[in-house]
């Protein structure tokens, strides 16, 4: 991912989320130097269609944003997204990825699980909801070496 990029991903973050990152949440991402990789396809490549932004730390990555246009979802690239951001742990060294994940968000959930991921806490008040609310965060983690060794 570039600053190029950013007004395709912003078009597809709006589109996914009640609650989407700014533009300033992307480019303080990519200032930090944190990973970021695009999905795109079509005969040049000029269509994105996914994303997803880590942080690393020490032996670990964490999930910051991972997300698939609504109209793509169901296809297999949220899969691939994981695949490469994998792939990427292996690279790193890092053992461990973490996550959260919205507790009104079955479908996320239930991709991750499929995926090899364990629920292991809860953050409670961790995201904005609707009428100034917050809602909770399920946190999970997978431990790289028993993922899967998707092809990406």
């Amino acid at each position: 991912m570039t600053l190029a990029d950013l007004d395709a991903v912003l078009a597809i973050e709006v589109q996914a989320y009640p609650f989407p990152w700014t533009r300033g949440n992307f480019t303080d991402s990519l200032a930090a130097g944190y990973p970021a990789r695009v999905l795109t396809e079509g005969r040049a490549g000029d269509r994105l269609i996914g994303y997803f932004v880590a942080m690393e730390g020490v032996d670990e990555m964490h999930l910051l944003n991972i997300t698939v246009t609504p109209a793509e979802q169901g296809h297999g690239h949220g899969s691939g997204l994981l695949d490469a951001l994998v792939q990427l742990c292996r690279d790193c060294d890092a053992a461990q990825l973490w996550l959260e994940v919205r507790q009104s968000n079955p479908r996320a959930r239930e991709l991750y699980s499929r995926y090899g991921f364990r629920e292991v806490g809860l953050r409670r008040g961790y995201y904005p909801a609707a009428q100034g609310q917050r809602e909770d965060a399920r946190v999970m983690t997978l431990i790289v070496d028993e993922a899967p060794h998707g092809v990406v």
